[in-house]
């Protein structure tokens, strides 16, 4: 079995983050997110990996290397022809997949547990193709699933009135059946070629179509509070095999919980970490307290401020003064109090599509 990795994308809901990062390189617990589905499709025993990318991607690549880490063969499928939607990825990947069974995994989407029991039905049961379903609040964002007395009878996209809480995830496995429904559905009235239109086609095609209900938590990171979740989600869930303090500690530092501090970070001068908290290298912390569902990156610097349920970037420096919480802030950002320049008030140098509560 191959798979197929989605990294494409604009990504409009997440800017202006995703004006100078690709989505699915944005750090959860201090982690490209792709990362995570990579390690996920790496130990179900699937070693021949394909991301479809953007034209004109570099970033991806360099992150994400040839799959040698995991043991795994990576190759890039640059999309053409513009983003048309989901099915359009698999369409476009159709040369390098024909063939051979696939898994198709939608790269900023993440999950606990394993997929290798999916990878044993699908074999098992000699699927065309096999879906994965999870509960949700707002269904309305997502494909849905229509079941009649256990028997799934088609998808129906984003519907204003869903009939179940039950959401399409981004884990699908196929066969070559699935290339001819792509090829057989239009574009739906947002133009683009919908995966849930291509689902329904192999529904209604008479072909054997497997479901199953993911017991543990699946997560789309769309959204800015869906990246907050996911990482804090992954935070509990990494942490408990990753924590440790590999960084210098001060005598006036305090932590609580589960906490990953890496090499050459610095932690001195009254410090409160109460985790589950991840600080990456060569950081400074001082004189703050870091709370609970937080993500330091690499190279920064955190002093006289309280950071809770929040992501921080590479390279950021904040020294605020006060409590910052439910944030998301890229790298080189730099956040400080107004009280510390003339005239007093707030200075803000702020781009398109930023979010700002003061």
């Amino acid at each position: 079995m191959r798979a197929l990795i989605a990294a494409g994308g604009n990504a409009r809901r997440l800017r202006p983050i995703t004006y100078t990062i690709n989505k699915h390189l944005i750090p959860l617990a201090n982690k490209p997110m792709i990362l995570f589905a990579i390690e996920h499709i790496a130990r179900a025993g699937i070693k021949e990996i394909f991301i479809n990318v953007n034209p004109g991607e570099k970033e991806i690549q360099q992150y994400v290397g040839d799959g040698s880490r995991w043991g795994a063969r990576i190759t890039y499928v640059e999309q053409t022809g513009g983003p048309k939607g989901v099915a359009h990825i698999i369409k476009n990947a159709e040369h390098f997949l024909r063939g051979e069974p696939f898994l198709f995994h939608l790269g900023d989407n993440i999950i606990v547990g394993e997929l290798r029991h999916f990878v044993e039905r699908f074999e098992r049961e000699n699927l065309d193709a096999l879906f994965a379903f999870a509960r949700v609040k707002d269904p309305q964002r997502f494909g849905v699933p229509v079941i009649e007395n256990g028997k799934l009878l088609r998808i129906e996209e984003k519907p204003l009135v869903p009939k179940t809480d039950l959401a399409q995830t981004g884990i699908y496995f196929y066969n070559d059946s699935v290339f001819d429904a792509v090829k057989n559905i239009e574009p739906s009235s947002r133009g683009e070629y919908e995966i849930s239109d291509a689902n329904t086609y192999l529904i209604q095609a008479g072909r054997a179509v497997g479901w199953e209900e993911i017991t543990g938590w699946w997560k789309d990171t769309g959204k800015p509070e869906d990246l907050l979740e996911g990482n804090q989600l992954l935070l509990n869930e990494v942490l408990q095999k990753e924590s440790g303090i590999h960084g210098m500690i001060g005598p006036q530092v305090t932590i609580q919980g589960k906490v990953h501090i890496g090499k050459g970070t610095t932690v001195w001068d009254n410090v409160l970490i109460r985790g589950p908290v991840s600080i990456g290298e060569n950081s400074t912390i001082k004189n703050s307290y870091i709370g609970p569902y937080s993500s330091i990156g690499n190279n920064c610097v955190i002093e006289n401020t309280e950071i809770e349920h929040s992501v921080i970037m590479d390279y950021a420096e904040i020294k605020t003064g006060t409590r910052v919480v439910d944030s998301i802030i890229g790298k080189n950002a730099i956040v400080t109090s107004a009280k510390n320049s003339l005239p007093l008030g707030h200075k803000l140098i702020i781009g398109d599509n930023s979010q700002v509560e003061i």
